[in-house]
């Protein structure tokens, strides 16, 4: 068992790095295509903003993927969450702190309505949520009456395109150092613990020398332009709080075991039914979140917003890895996806590629993840 184990966490890995290595050619790739322009502070900075919507529904899907479900909607849940909360600041004028809690119920209560249908009905996810895909689009459309609202709330605003001072950005690079070395202390510790074998201090410090660069790096890029953005700094939150429910609560454990056998995980008393109604309305919540974002970063609200958003946090977490038959999946993988993806749109971006083209490139690049992905299970 132990070997098997290992096995897997090597294949994790493994895979983890060449997903760094090929993210690494990508940005090669496109500073010099793009004449040295791509990995500027200034690109970097636009291309994590980018990326932090599509980031959050990447870790909400990521667990609902990883129990074997998928979310078709959430998309639409963008456009219907945002919208209420742009309709609710300049139509009823319920203020700032009212309508961003309405945003974000409204989509813990749409996840978790799906997520009722979906286990205790037990309609087939895809079913749910290709309905609501439809039917929360049409529910924008009529919210807005068919047009885009304007949203002029400057604090607001600051949520989808504010930006850190230079100081508070060096404050949470020391708190993220902390945290990382104890997180490395804590590992090394539980090998004794758990009668692993003996305690290598100075090896487990060594290993989080390379995450403590890259966060010392990423505050040092992000201030050299106008600071850490705003919706980096709650992509960053979102995922570290994804990382810790799937790889140190019951609920995380929960969640593999049913994406992996159902019946199995059912047989031996986890109530599977519960458990996907709860990463349901998790995902619903995160859609309101990112909705907030999204809405704030463009200034306004319209019947189109979040259109296919559902299918580029899809393809984030197929492209780190995930599993679509449900039971594999981490939130580094899915965050890593969701980068890439947005570094192909921002690259090519800047290349001036047509939109057709673009479409043509990542779709097939979804194609070919899910592809190596069998194929990578049959040789299992």
């Amino acid at each position: 068992m132990s070997d098997f184990a290992n096995k897997k966490i090597s294949t994790s890995s493994l895979r983890a790095y060449v997903m760094i290595v090929v993210l690494a050619l990508i940005w090669l790739y496109f500073h010099w295509a793009t004449g040295y322009i791509f990995l500027t502070s200034r690109n970097l900075s636009n291309l994590m903003t980018q990326m932090a919507v599509t980031g959050i529904l990447a870790v909400g899907m990521l667990m609902v993927i990883v129990s074997g479900n998928i979310d078709l909607s959430v998309g639409s849940v963008l456009g219907f969450a945002g919208g209420l909360a742009a309709f609710s600041m300049t139509t009823l004028e319920y203020g700032l702190p009212v309508s961003i809690l309405l945003a974000v119920a409204v989509g813990v209560l749409i996840g978790l309505f799906h997520g009722a249908l979906t286990a205790y009905l037990n309609i087939p996810a895809f079913i749910v949520t290709l309905g609501g895909l439809l039917a929360w689009r049409g529910a924008t459309k009529w919210l807005l009456g068919g047009n885009t609202i304007p949203v002029s709330d400057e604090t607001f605003k600051l949520i989808g395109q504010g930006n850190l001072p230079a100081a508070v950005g060096w404050v949470l690079a020391a708190v993220a150092i902390m945290f990382v070395l104890f997180m490395a202390y804590r590992n090394a510790a539980s090998v004794k613990q758990y009668g692993l074998g003996e305690v290598n201090y100075g090896t487990a410090m060594l290993k989080a020398a390379l995450p403590i660069g890259g966060v010392v790096a990423f505050i040092w890029v992000m201030n050299s332009w106008l600071g850490v953005p705003v919706p980096v700094l709650i992509l960053l939150a979102v995922a570290l709080a994804g990382a810790f429910l799937t790889n140190s609560t019951t609920f995380g454990r929960y969640l593999y075991a049913i994406g992996g056998n159902a019946d199995a995980a059912r047989l031996s008393g986890i109530n599977n039914k519960r458990n996907v109604l709860k990463v349901y309305g998790l995902l619903g919540g995160l859609t309101g979140i990112a909705a907030l974002i999204f809405t704030a970063r463009v200034g306004s609200a319209s019947p189109d917003a979040g259109t296919l958003k559902e299918l580029d946090a899809i393809a984030a977490c197929v492209i780190g890895g995930a599993s679509l038959m449900g039971g594999r999946g981490t939130i580094f993988g899915a965050c890593l996806g969701a980068l890439i993806m947005a570094s192909l749109d921002n690259g090519m971006s800047l290349l001036n590629v047509k939109d057709y083209m673009q479409d043509i490139i990542k779709g097939l690049i979804l194609v070919a993840a899910v592809g190596l992905d069998m194929t990578g299970r049959s040789e299992s």
